[in-house]
């Protein structure tokens, strides 16, 4: 809900506008990316690993995906965008926000939906944000939003998905730790780490023992 939202309302992406994702290989990045897809866009994939970024290509459909750990990193960035930015999905905020700012296009629109790369750094001095003047310079539309600020999008978006995947045009991915609710506080920390794919789910009761307890 939240990645149709943000793209129907702030992102508008058209078909053969480039569209680039932060945090592509998450719960709500790697559904931006497919919808970007399904809209006829280009879209380019930031993921923290090989492995994700492979995914977002072979499995999801992602025309290009850059591990930002990699330290040609700013290089691969600036090939990947030869006709700059049309759309900037941000999900982490920091160093890939700024590099995105440097790539944007003329009036491109930049949809603010989280800066976890600032979330989990307690005594840390975040950096700022030095290509802020980029927005004046490139007509950027720069909007932050919460899924629930589009609450009468709800029915539209729930359809649209629902027949993507029912026709296949939409996957899901789940990470899912097990151990009851104790394990929360730990796959919390495995969220900031970027150890999942998809969305990351604890396992409260694994359904053989709901099943079991049934009988």
């Amino acid at each position: 809900m939240t990645a149709w939202t943000g793209l129907e309302n702030i992102g508008k992406p058209k078909a053969g506008e480039t569209v680039v994702v932060s945090g592509a290989a998450g719960a709500t990045g790697s559904v931006v990316g497919q919808i970007a897809k399904n809209r006829g866009a280009r879209v380019v994939g930031i993921a923290g690993s090989d492995e994700k970024c492979k995914w977002l290509k072979e499995e999801l459909g992602f025309d290009a995906a850059l591990n930002y750990k990699s330290p040609t990193f700013k290089d691969d960035f600036v090939a990947a965008t030869p006709d700059h930015i049309d759309v900037y999905w941000d999900n982490v905020g920091g160093e890939i926000l700024d590099l995105a700012l440097i790539r944007a296009g003329f009036h491109s629109r930049f949809v603010m939906c989280g800066a976890i790369s600032g979330y989990n750094s307690p005594g840390k001095q975040s950096k700022g944000i030095r290509n802020l003047f980029n927005v004046v310079a490139q007509r950027i539309h720069m909007e932050g939003f919460i899924v629930f600020d589009f609450a009468e999008d709800y029915p539209r978006a729930r359809q649209e998905l629902a027949n993507w995947l029912a026709e296949g045009k939409l996957k899901r991915e789940e990470t899912i730790v097990k151990g009851g609710l104790e394990q929360a506080e730990h796959a919390i920390i495995h969220l900031f780490e970027g150890k999942n794919i998809g969305k990351l789910l604890v396992e409260i009761k694994s359904p053989d023992e709901v099943r079991g307890a049934k009988l």
